[in-house]
C-alpha cells in the first residue's frame, strides 16, 4: 500500500499528484502544454504520446492514489484505456469471459475487433460468478466485469471473479466507472486492473472526454507498451482539467450518491413507476452483495415507466433534469439506452439483457432532490 493511501480520501483528492509550482508558488498545478522536451542530459525522455509529461505523470500518481493500486495511467477517453488494456495481454488464439451485460462501446469493441485478430470471446449468462465459472477454457486470459453495470445496476462479486481468474492465471480486469473510486475500490478485494470513462465521475462536470487504468506498476508498464502505439493519450490542457475536477471527487459523489438513494426509494414508491434497479433499495437482487463491497451504492439508477407511459415523451417533459447522452455530471440527466449506448445492439439482444425500450437510465446529480421529485412528478402528469 502507498504512502499516500494513509491519508484521509478529501486529502487524497486535492493534495496527491499535485504539479509543484516550485518557480511561483501558485496553489495549483502549473499547465505544462509543451509537446517538445529536452532529450540530452535529462533522467526521462518526455513526449505526450509516452503519457510522461509533468501533468501526465503527477496525475497518474492521483489516480493510483484514489484506486488503493501501485501505478496509473491516462487517455484520452474510457474506450481507449479499455482497447489498450485488453490488447495489452490479448493474442490471437487466446480467449477472453466477459460478463453480459456492460457497456455498449465495451460490447461492440468485442464483437467487431475480437474476430479480425482471432481473439475468441465468450459472454456470460448473468452477473453471478456461477456463469464464469464453466466458460474457463486453457486459453482464457482475462475476465472482464463491470459492476454496477450499465445500465441495469447489476453487482458481481469481485472477490469471486479475482479468485477465479488467478486460480486459472487469468487476468482480471474491472470497469469501475458507474462506482467511481469513492464508492469501491476493487483492487481491496484483488481485481488486477481498474478502469474508468474518467469523462464520467473523475471529470463530473460534463466537459472534458478521458479514460483511467489503475494497476500493478508491472501491469501498467505491459499496458504503457501498448498504449504508446495506440497513440490515446491525453492533452495537457485535459490533464489539467482532469486534476483539477478530481480535486471535488467525493464531494461531489457522496452528494450524488445521498440524493440516488433518496430518489430510487421515491420512485419505487411511485404507483407509475413499475420497476427500479438500484443496488442500495433492499428490493435489489444484489443488495447483500452491494453492501458488503461498496463504500456507497453510487449515483446511477435506472427505471421503468408504467406500461402507457412514453419514456421519451417523459423524458421531453422534464424541466430540470436533462435528457442527454452521457453521464455523472453534476447536473441530473436521464438517458434511453436502447437509443443511445445500446443502440448497437437488436432488439433480441437487448431483451436478452433485460433492456427494454422503455427502460431510462438516471444520472442524478446534485441538485435538491426535492426539486427533482417535483420534476419527475410534473413530467409524469404532463404525458400520461
Amino acid at each position: 500500500m502507498k504512502e499516500t493511501n494513509k491519508l484521509g480520501i478529501n486529502t487524497i483528492c486535492v493534495h496527491t499528484g499535485e504539479v509543484k509550482d516550485v518557480q511561483f508558488k501558485g496553489a495549483v498545478s502549473p499547465l505544462y502544454m509543451s509537446t517538445s522536451y529536452a532529450f540530452d542530459g535529462v533522467d526521462v525522455k518526455r513526449y505526450p504520446r509516452y503519457f510522461n509529461t509533468p501533468n501526465q505523470e503527477m496525475l497518474c500518481e492521483k489516480i493510483a492514489a484514489l484506486e488503493n493500486t501501485e501505478d496509473g495511467l491516462i487517455f484520452g477517453s474510457g474506450m481507449a484505456a479499455i482497447s489498450a488494456a485488453l490488447f495489452a495481454f490479448l493474442k490471437t488464439g487466446d480467449h477472453v469471459i466477459i460478463q453480459q451485460v456492460i457497456y455498449g462501446g465495451t460490447y461492440n469493441f468485442i464483437v467487431q475487433e475480437f474476430e479480425k485478430y482471432g481473439i475468441e470471446y465468450s459472454f456470460t449468462e448473468s452477473d453471478n460468478i456461477e456463469d464464469f465459472i464453466p466458460l474457463v477454457k486453457e486459453n482464457t486470459k482475462i475476465i472482464y466485469i463491470e459492476s454496477p453495470s450499465n445500465p441495469l445496476l447489476g453487482i458481481t462479486d469481485m472477490q469471486a471473479i479475482a479468485n477465479l481468474a488467478k486460480a486459472n492465471h487469468c487476468i482480471s480486469m474491472i470497469d469501475n466507472t458507474f462506482a467511481s473510486p469513492i464508492n469501491q475500490n476493487p483492487a481491496d478485494f484483488g481485481i488486477d486492473i481498474v478502469l474508468h470513462s474518467a469523462t464520467k465521475y473523475m471529470g463530473g462536470h460534463s466537459d472534458i472526454s478521458a479514460g483511467a487504468i489503475a494497476a500493478t506498476k508491472e501491469h501498467i508498464a505491459q499496458i504503457w507498451k501498448t498504449a504508446i502505439n495506440f497513440g490515446g493519450n491525453l492533452s495537457d490542457q485535459t490533464v489539467w482539467l482532469l486534476e483539477r475536477s478530481l480535486k471535488t471527487l467525493n464531494l461531489r459523489v457522496k452528494e450524488q450518491t445521498k440524493n440516488a438513494q433518496k430518489m430510487a426509494e421515491y420512485l419505487e414508491k411511485n404507483a407509475n413507476i413499475d420497476r427500479v434497479y438500484y443496488p442500495g433499495l433492499k428490493s435489489h437482487a444484489d443488495y447483500e452483495l452491494a453492501k458488503r463491497q461498496m463504500k456507497g451504492f453510487g449515483a446511477m439508477l435506472s427505471f421503468e415507466l408504467k406500461e402507457g407511459i412514453d419514456a421519451m415523451a417523459f423524458q421531453n417533459n422534464l424541466q430540470l433534469i436533462k435528457p442527454s447522452m452521457s453521464l455523472a455530471g453534476l447536473e441530473s440527466t436521464t438517458v434511453s439506452p436502447a437509443q443511445t449506448t445500446h443502440a448497437l445492439l437488436t432488439e433480441e439482444q437487448r431483451l436478452e439483457r433485460g433492456i427494454k425500450d422503455g427502460l431510462i437510465r438516471f444520472s442524478v446529480g446534485i441538485e435538491d432532490a426535492n426539486d427533482l421529485i417535483k420534476d419527475i412528478e410534473q413530467a409524469i402528469k404532463k404525458t400520461i
